[in-house]
C-alpha cells in the first residue's frame, strides 16, 4: 500500500518482512500464450479466431517511441483464479508479481530481463513497490514506472493470471526442468527432489512460485520462472506438437482464456513476441534481473524494498535496444554468483 512521501530510510530492515500471500500468475504464460497464437495463426490461418478473443485493456503511456527496438511488458498477476494455492476469496485485488520486459531490438540480441517485485518506486508522491502500482494507481501508471528504469517506450503489454500456467503446460505434456535443491516448500506446495524432472502443469507452476526456500528468495524465483519459459518455448515449438493440430488448439485455448493485452495488440504482434522470446531465451539471447544497490532497503510503510542502481539499468537498455550488448546473464544476481 502506498504512504505518504518521505525521504527513504538508509537503514535495513532489522527483521524480516511478514510473510507475504502465496504469489501466482507467472508469466511463464504470456510466452505460452504467444507461442500458441503463433502456431495457431500458421498452421489454421486463425487470425480472426485469435483476434476475436483477445481481451483488450487500456496500458499504454503516452511516451514517443525513440527506438527501432519493440519492447514487450509481460506481467504475471496474482488475482486468483481457483487455481492450487488460492481463490479470489482468500486473497482479494491483486499484485504484479512477475514483471519482465522483453526486447527486440533492429538487429542483435533480443533479451529477457526481470523485474524484481519488491523494487521501489516513487509514484507522485508516494513510495511502494512496483508489484502494487497497477492495482493501487493505475495500469498505465505501471507501465510509465518501468519506462523510467528503462529510459524507452513499452510498445506492448500482456498479463497473465495465476492458473494459466498449469493449463498451458499441461496442454503440451509437461515440460523437463531442473533445480539443484531438495524443497518440500508449504507455502507454493513445491515438493522436488534435486535434480532433472518432467513436471507437470501444476508442478510447474509451484516451481515458478517457489521462493521462502530458495537462498536467493526472489531473485532465486525470477531466474527458476526464466527456467520455465525456456522449456515451455522449446517443447511447443518441438516438431511433436507442431504436427499435432488438437494439441495447438488445446494450446492456444488455454493461453488465449488467461490473459489480458493492451489495446493495440494484434496476433501479429503476439506472433512477434514469440519469437522474441524463442531468441531472448536461447544461447544468443541476453537474461537476467536489473541491478541494485541495495537487495534489502528498509521504508517505513513500506517495507524491506529493492533499491535499484538507476544509472547502470539505463545503460544496460540504452545497450539492449541498440542490439550492441553481448549475449548472457546480466544484472547483480548474475555478477555475485
Amino acid at each position: 500500500m502506498a504512504v505518504a512521501a518521505t525521504a527513504p530510510s538508509s537503514g535495513k530492515a532489522r527483521s524480516q518482512a511478514p510473510r507475504r500471500r502465496r504469489r501466482a500468475g507467472r508469466i511463464v504464460l504470456a510466452i505460452l500464450l504467444a507461442l500458441v497464437l503463433a502456431l495457431g495463426f500458421s498452421m489454421f490461418g486463425a487470425w480472426n479466431w485469435v483476434n476475436s478473443r483477445l481481451n483488450k485493456t487500456s496500458w499504454l503511456s503516452s511516451m514517443a517511441d525513440d527506438s527501432a527496438a519493440t519492447s514487450w511488458l509481460l506481467l504475471g498477476s496474482d488475482e486468483r483464479d481457483g487455481s492450487a494455492g488460492g481463490t479470489s476469496q482468500d486473497t482479494p485485488g491483486f499484485r504484479t508479481d512477475t514483471i519482465l520486459v522483453l526486447t527486440k531490438p533492429k538487429s542483435g540480441a533480443s533479451s529477457l530481463i526481470s523485474i524484481p517485485r519488491d523494487s521501489l518506486m516513487k509514484v507522485s508522491d508516494s513510495y511502494m513497490k512496483i508489484n502494487a502500482v497497477a492495482e493501487v494507481v493505475s495500469r498505465k501508471a505501471l507501465v510509465e514506472q518501468v519506462e523510467s528504469i528503462t529510459g524507452h517506450k513499452i510498445d506492448h503489454v500482456a498479463e497473465i493470471r495465476f492458473g494459466g500456467l498449469q493449463k498451458v503446460v499441461d496442454a503440451i505434456g509437461g515440460v523437463e526442468l531442473c533445480y539443484d535443491r531438495t524443497v518440500d516448500d508449504a507455502d507454493s506446495q513445491l515438493k522436488w527432489t534435486a535434480g532433472c524432472h518432467h513436471a507437470d502443469g501444476a508442478t510447474a507452476l509451484a516451481f515458478s512460485r517457489m521462493r521462502y526456500q530458495d537462498p536467493n528468495g526472489d531473485f532465486g524465483r525470477a531466474e527458476r520462472q526464466r527456467k520455465v519459459i525456456a522449456a515451455v518455448v522449446s517443447k511447443a515449438t518441438s516438431a511433436k506438437v507442431l504436427a499435432n493440430p488438437s494439441t495447438v488448439r488445446a494450446l492456444a485455448s488455454s493461453g488465449l482464456d488467461s490473459i489480458t493485452v493492451d489495446e493495440k495488440s494484434s496476433p501479429l504482434t503476439l506472433v512477434s513476441m514469440a519469437l522474441a522470446f524463442k531468441s531472448a531465451t536461447g544461447d544468443d539471447g541476453v537474461t537476467g534481473s536489473l541491478y541494485w544497490s541495495d537487495p534489502d532497503y528498509y521504508v517505513d510503510g513500506v517495507g524491506s524494498s529493492v533499491l535499484l542502481d538507476d544509472a547502470k539499468n539505463l545503460d544496460l537498455f540504452n545497450s539492449l535496444v541498440q542490439g550492441t550488448h553481448k549475449a548472457g546473464v546480466v544484472g547483480t544476481l548474475a555478477e555475485s554468483q
